[in-house]
């Protein structure tokens, strides 16, 4: 079947394809094993504040100065909406419908930042979104779950193909509303590499930090505060 999927994590796959044979590079870290549900308390009325604009979004966003030395900020790659083969997944394949018409990680408020690590492969990515806290959670939440939900499968991209395990890992209690965590590992040609992806929706405000699982679990908290205080 073939989908158009808008996924945070497909993005990756162009680094992926790029980086030295056998990167598993987590910087030190040891990926958590214990499975955990997203969890979090319930939309409400209260959480319905008004969107923030992309530009105060980004003024948000962590910069060199936040994380330390080591960190370069790298350029935005160009979106890229290529037609994906997604093999052994029908729950993420079914995504492929939402994507092609916005509802995925499409949301007109957004902004972004990458680093490189210490000049190794290492990366730390940053997303912020902010929408209704409903749609916030609707969409994260079934993206989440898809992948999840397929310890392995393969993704197509550009005639190559990529083999993808998938593993569900406790969320970041008391961190936000609502929080979903995973760990993936992207295969292809002899070359690997483990990111970890955490989701944190405060309000009508969603976060998403990815990238060698250390930087992320470093980080996530500045994030947050930064992300969730009024400039």
């Amino acid at each position: 079947m073939r989908v158009r999927v808008a996924t945070t994590v497909l993005g990756i796959t162009a680094a992926l394809l790029a980086m030295p044979a056998c990167s598993t590079d987590t910087t030190g870290s040891k990926p958590d094993t214990a499975a955990s549900a997203p969890i979090g308390k319930p939309v409400d009325a209260a959480q319905q504040a008004a969107p923030l604009t992309s530009a105060a979004l980004k003024t948000r966003l962590l910069d060199e100065s936040d994380l330390g030395r080591g960190y370069l900020r790298r350029p935005e790659r160009p979106t890229q909406h290529d037609d994906v083969t997604v093999i052994g997944c029908p729950a993420l394949s079914e995504l492929g419908s939402d994507a092609a018409t916005g509802g995925t990680l499409t949301f007109p408020h957004r902004a972004k930042a990458t680093f490189a690590y210490g000049g190794s492969s290492s990366e730390l990515s940053e997303e912020l979104y902010s929408d209704s806290a409903n749609k916030l959670s609707d969409s994260i939440g079934r993206i989440f779950d898809a992948m999840t939900g397929c310890p392995t499968y393969q993704v197509v991209t550009g005639g190559t193909p990529i083999d993808m395990t998938s593993q569900k890992l406790p969320t970041p209690h008391g961190l936000g509303d609502e929080q979903w965590s995973q760990l993936l590992t992207f295969s292809a040609a002899g070359r690997s590499t483990v990111v970890k992806e955490t989701a944190i929706r405060d309000g009508s405000l969603l976060l998403i930090v990815s990238g060698s699982p250390a930087l992320v679990d470093r980080h996530l908290d500045k994030a947050l505060t930064k992300a969730t205080t009024a400039s």
